[in-house]
């Protein structure tokens, strides 16, 4: 399977598409909106869930602390 190349990165869409679905449904269970996670992390959740980054590692790991979810129970099913 080929990557479309974003810059100097891979950007694998259907992969980024189910974590940013994932963040989403973990954001609104929470009660939360995007300013409130922007507000509480410096992360901009609004440009992610829109698949417009390609999310890192570590901001993912800090979401994932954030939602009180470990990362590799949201990685499980994706």
């Amino acid at each position: 399977m080929t990557l479309p190349l974003m810059g100097s990165h891979l950007k694998n869409i259907e992969l980024l598409r189910q974590i940013t679905t994932k963040l989403k449904s973990l954001r609104e269970e929470k009660g939360l909106t995007q300013e409130d996670v922007y507000n509480d992390t410096g992360i901009h959740i609004s440009r992610i869930e829109r698949s417009k980054v390609n999310i890192t590692v570590s901001t993912l790991s800090a979401l994932c602390d954030y939602f009180d979810i470990k990362l590799s129970d949201f990685l499980k099913g994706i």
